[in-house]
């Protein structure tokens, strides 16, 4: 028996140091409070944070959870369709056409704006086309009932409830009153659909009337996405990238390429940066069968479906816009049609 003993208790002091080995499981989240109760928080929050008291109650007050906000959060398009799916739905006749009329249109002040951002007057038409349907729908939802919702929400609370602290800070600045703060079912701002953190941070006023009016100003609108970009990376004297072929013989080396470790979603799809003299090493050729620049510029590759697209440091600033593949190539490729 005495044996017995020692067995067990050697065997029970064994589990014990494995069990401490093992990570333990994060608790979860404390539950959230009612939704009136979290809201009266958060009102308490803006004021010691600077926002007048007038303000808060005009923009919070009586406001309760959307719905159909959360609907569309868990349905979005650039996640929900692949890349085929979704260049068929935004890059239609009808858009390609209408970009390239107003790519003529505002052709003066396209060139003024591109002079003072270093950004090229397609990549800026295509943004505004892809984000507002070129300014026919900046979106007519309320903000601060959008923005508490998502704030609400378990999914991405902490960032929506940062961006609901600048929604007020707009208004409390002076910038737009509570009822002109409407946009998309995320909390989009004006036609280049600007979260309210970016309107505060890029948001220009290139009309020089006083305000930076990304709502009804031509010039603003166009200046703040120009302006947007650049501080997000933009150089004036390289392209966002191209679309290449993979040789059958390379196809297995090139997918055992390793990926990158950081960065928004999107960008941990796309393989570390080589030279694209290394990619042309391996192989790679251009859509039309050209061969590859024998250059030293970095270059990742991200292969969507059936197509694959080499991708040069400036489509990092076109993901710092939407962190999906979809999307910035669809930015990319419609500003193609437009040189």
């Amino acid at each position: 028996m005495l044996r017995l003993a020692a067995v067990l208790a050697v065997a029970l002091l064994s589990v014990t140091a494995a069990a401490q080995t093992i990570s333990p499981v994060p608790p979860l989240p404390p539950p959230l409070p009612p939704f009136d109760v979290w809201l009266a928080e958060l009102r308490t929050e803006a004021v010691t944070r600077g926002i007048r008291q007038e303000i808060v109650d005009s923009a919070l007050e009586g406001i309760e959870p959307v719905p159909q906000i959360l609907e569309r959060d868990r349905t979005q398009a650039e996640f929900a369709l692949d890349l085929e799916a979704y260049l068929k739905r935004r890059l239609t006749k009808d858009i390609v056409r209408t970009a390239q009329k107003m790519y003529t249109r505002h052709g003066a002040l396209l060139r003024r704006i591109g002079e003072r951002y270093k950004v090229p007057p397609s990549i800026v038409v295509a943004v505004w086309g892809l984000e507002s349907n070129f300014g026919r729908f900046a979106g007519v939802r309320p903000t601060f009932p959008t923005l508490a919702t998502l704030a609400y929400d378990v999914r991405r609370g902490p960032m929506f409830r940062s961006e609901l602290f600048s929604a007020l800070e707009i208004v409390n600045r002076g910038d737009m009153e509570v009822a002109q703060l409407r946009g998309s079912w995320a909390g989009a701002l004006g036609q280049p659909q600007f979260m309210p953190s970016s309107y505060l941070q890029y948001a220009q006023d290139f009309d020089q009337d006083g305000h930076r009016d990304i709502r009804k100003s031509q010039a603003d609108v166009f200046a703040s996405v120009a302006y947007y970009l650049q501080q997000h990376g933009w150089n004036r004297r390289a392209t966002w990238g191209r679309e290449v072929r993979i040789p059958a013989a390379s196809r297995q080396v090139v997918a055992a390429l390793p990926r990158r470790q950081e960065g928004c979603r999107a960008e941990r799809t796309m393989t570390d940066s080589r030279p694209l003299q290394e990619w042309r090493r391996l192989g790679l050729r251009t859509a039309t069968g050209a061969a590859l620049p024998a250059g030293a510029l970095p270059a990742s590759l991200v292969q969507a479906g059936s197509r694959s697209f080499l991708l040069y440091p400036n489509y990092g600033a076109l993901l710092g816009y939407n962190c999906a593949h979809s999307y910035a190539l669809s930015v990319a490729l419609l500003a193609n049609r437009l040189r």
